[in-house]
This record gives structure tokens, sequence and C-alpha cells, in this order.
């Protein structure tokens, strides 16, 4: 298995800058495993797919407004992207600006608390610690990060958030999530299909392409995540009564397959994952999966590939560039079932 496996070619006019109105309007490519074959939809139809009885798995995790700026005591600017804390007043970060070692000062702007950088990690990710816990300044200093192959502003900052985000802590939305609506959510339980959540914090590593040759030698971010006693029961009683666990999203998915890690059977779980899922994984808890379309070279498509098959993957992808579905963060869905 190679990286370049996971290759295709994507002109940028298919990579959707802005959210569509109303959320569930995005249109849903059906590929079914089990005979490969295509169906075109509108994501807000997702229940004709759904049975009662089926269990939705939510990554409730909220976008916390992560993009800071600050200055050296000798002016320079500095920009910084809070990824994960460490601590009450200790944040691994990301930072852009010159000469950011450890012992430089750092004053946030707009009256933001003081800072200094703490610690060195590989490239331009630094341990910054805050005089006092920043996540008190973020409602006003803070922005909301945008992933960087979307260059419209967003005139309205909850549109990279899910309608049931809750638990802060993420630098980027879990994007299959964003196609739900309240009213789409209430009529599918008033179908019979269950809703369980969990939470993943995702950092930006999540866009980052695989640059090594051989996937496995890649080295897969760690993101923290919560797998509730309760959503695990409702897995178990969903699985006792013949029912289906979809995970709506990949976050959704490493939560689910990480709580099932040396376990003979799901409960819950609480800390860090680093499981890298590739072809010739085999799932535990996942039966079908919401997804949106993700980047070439990514450990989210090899992710999809050892669920539905790198070929099939890259089949469906190639008839969605057909058709002119919108493709990353704000694009349209799958359901792999």
């Amino acid at each position: 298995m190679r990286t370049s496996d996971f290759e295709y070619n994507l002109p940028p006019s298919f990579i959707a800058q802005t959210p569509l109105e109303p959320r569930d309007a995005s249109r849903l490519l059906v590929l079914r495993r089990d005979t490969g074959t295509l169906e075109h939809a509108v994501f807000r139809d997702i229940g004709k797919y759904l049975h009662s009885g089926d269990l939705l798995v939510l990554n409730q995790t909220r976008v916390i407004p992560a993009r800071l700026f600050a200055r050296k005591p000798t002016g320079g600017r500095v920009e910084l992207l809070l990824l994960r804390r460490e601590d009450t007043h200790t944040w691994e970060c990301t930072v852009g600006g010159k000469g950011l070692k450890t012992g430089i000062r750092l004053l946030l702007e707009e009256n933001g608390p003081e800072a200094e950088i703490v610690g060195m990690l590989d490239g331009a990710r630094r341990l910054v610690r805050f005089a006092r816990p920043v996540e008190l300044y973020l409602p006003r200093i803070g922005h909301v990060p945008l992933p960087p192959y979307i260059h419209e502003p967003l005139a309205n900052p909850e549109r990279y958030q899910t309608v049931y985000a809750r638990d802060p802590g993420s630098a980027a939305a879990p994007t299959a999530g964003l196609h739900f609506t309240p009213s789409l959510l209430d009529e599918l339980q008033s179908q019979g299909i269950k809703i369980a959540y969990v939470t993943l914090h995702i950092g930006l590593d999540t866009f980052a392409p695989v640059t090594e040759v051989s996937p496995e030698k890649h080295p897969i971010h760690t993101e923290w995540c919560e797998l509730p006693q309760e959503t695990a029961d409702a897995i178990h009683r969903t699985r006792q009564s013949g029912g289906r666990v979809i995970a709506v999203g990949t976050t959704s998915v490493r939560t689910l397959e990480s709580a099932a890690v040396g376990r003979d059977t799901i409960s819950s779980y609480t800390g860090n994952t680093n499981l890298f899922i590739l072809p010739g994984y085999k799932f535990k808890v996942v039966d079908c999966m919401i997804t949106n379309f993700h980047l070439p070279r990514s450990t989210l498509i090899m992710l999809v590939s050892a669920f539905a098959g790198r070929e099939r993957i890259l089949h469906a992808y190639e008839i969605a560039r057909r058709e002119k579905y919108r493709f990353y963060s704000f694009g349209d869905a799958m359901f792999i079932t």
C-alpha cells in the first residue's frame, strides 16, 4: 500500500467555499458496499436510507475561536492557533512569526493575557503558557479558524458549528454533521431512529496530507475523545434489537473504534486516541457512515477506503466530480451503507 494509491485530481472549482442554505439542502451520494451501486439524493431525504431502531452517533464537539493574534516585545506580529490544552494555562499551539523560541514573551492583542513560549515541538508547534486561562478571553479576542482551502469569509460563525455542538475544544468542525437541522433530527427520531453522542476534539492535522511514501509510516495525530456510558448502552441496545450503528463523520468513527480497541465489548472511554484506520482494518462497531468528500492523500480518505474499499471510494469520487458535487468541509455528503 502506497500513499499515492489515495491520490485523485480535484480542480479548485469543486471545493465548496460557502455552506448551502438550508443545511440539509446538500446533495447526498449513497454508496452500497455490498453491491458497489451508487444513488443520488438530497441530504434532507437521509431518512429514506435509515431504519427504525438504527442509532445515529454524533460528535458534539464545538469549534472554539482558536486563532489569536499577538506581538513580541520587539513589535513583531505573531499568529497563534490553539490546538490542545495541556493544563489550565498551557496550550499546544501552532505559531506564525519569526524567532519564536523558548522564553519569548507574547502580548496578545485586544488586551488579552500575556503569554510565553515554554516548549519547542515539531515544525511550527510550540507549548505556550498564558498568564491567565485563555478560554476566558476567546469570545472577545478569538477568531474561528477555517480550513486552509476555504478562502471566503464566513458571514455567520455558527454556520461552522453543528446544531448540536456542546463541548468546546475543536480547531475544526466535524463537517459531516453540518448537514443536520433540528427539524431533520426531530423527523428522524419520529421514525424510530435513536441518537447518541460522543466527543472528539479535532485538531488541524486532520487536513494535513500524508507525505510518506508508505502511509503506515505517517505519524498519526493524537486527539482527545470521550464515549460516555449512556452511548455505550445505546450501542448495546441497538445491537440486541438488530439495528445499525451509524457514525456521523470520521471523528465519530474514530471515537467508536477507539473505545473498542482491546476490548470484547464496547464500554465508556475517555482519553487520547492515535488510532490510524487504514485498509485492512476490521471495524468492530460501525455499520454505516455519513461523511463528506475528503482531501486526496489524507488520513480521512484512507479511513473511508478502509470501510468501503479504495477502488469503490475512488470510483464514487470520480462520479461525484462528473456530477459536480461540492467537496470538503462545506461540500456535499456521502452515506456509505
